[in-house]
């Protein structure tokens, strides 16, 4: 499997306000750890599978964080706050699930992983 690399999109560090640098560098260290976390697992394992489980749980984080963002951005407008950092980190998780899938061999291995994980919710007794 390739070297995951993660980026964070020109357009969101532009979009942020200009006193935004510190959103910014949290961003990027942020972006910088889940990719050394992810090339780490990756290099230390040789099982496709298990590194694509580990990204499907990566990519099931930044979706709820960006549900999460989401809803802060109609939260800080109710209360005539400016919504713009929110709104920021919320398209920064979901540029970074796409970059996930953007991955050649990696976005193969996610469908896989994540149908998987649908048909073992869907037949687990009790639900």
């Amino acid at each position: 499997m390739e070297e995951i690399t993660l980026s964070i999109p020109e357009s969101i560090v532009t979009s942020l306000p200009e006193d935004g640098e510190n959103a910014a560098r949290d961003m990027e260290r942020a972006v910088e750890g889940w990719e050394a976390r992810l090339n780490r697992l990756r290099e230390e394992t040789e099982d496709d599978e298990a590194v694509a489980g580990a990204v499907v749980d990566v990519v099931e984080r930044f979706e709820e964080r960006w549900e999460q963002y989401d809803d802060f951005v109609a939260e800080l407008r109710a209360w005539g706050q400016s919504p713009i950092y929110a709104m920021a980190w919320r398209d920064l998780m979901g540029s970074l699930v796409r970059q996930l899938y953007d991955h050649d061999d990696l976005a193969d291995h996610i469908d896989r992983e994540r149908h998987a994980r649908l048909v073992s919710d869907g037949i687990r007794p009790g639900r």
